[in-house]
């Protein structure tokens, strides 16, 4: 099974990590449309900032993993 998703994204944990933050998105796309309260104990607005750095930092970390022409 690991090997499959391994397969399925291309042995690329970028890929993966964009694709898991599409789905996290479009789900707290909906939950926000439907309820907007629902979301807030999750994170809340001023954890928002924080969030998007550690993400960057996340991105970066992995797009650099596998980048053989930044060594």
């Amino acid at each position: 099974m690991w090997e499959r998703l391994k397969k399925f994204f291309k042995h690329s944990e970028t890929l993966f990590w964009a694709r898991l933050q599409m789905a996290a998105g479009a789900i707290a796309g909906l939950v926000t449309y439907v309820d907007p309260s629902v979301i807030a104990p999750i994170l809340p607005a001023e954890w928002f900032p924080a969030f998007l750095v550690i993400n960057g930092i996340a991105t970066e970390y992995l797009r650099r993993r596998r980048a053989s022409d930044l060594e």
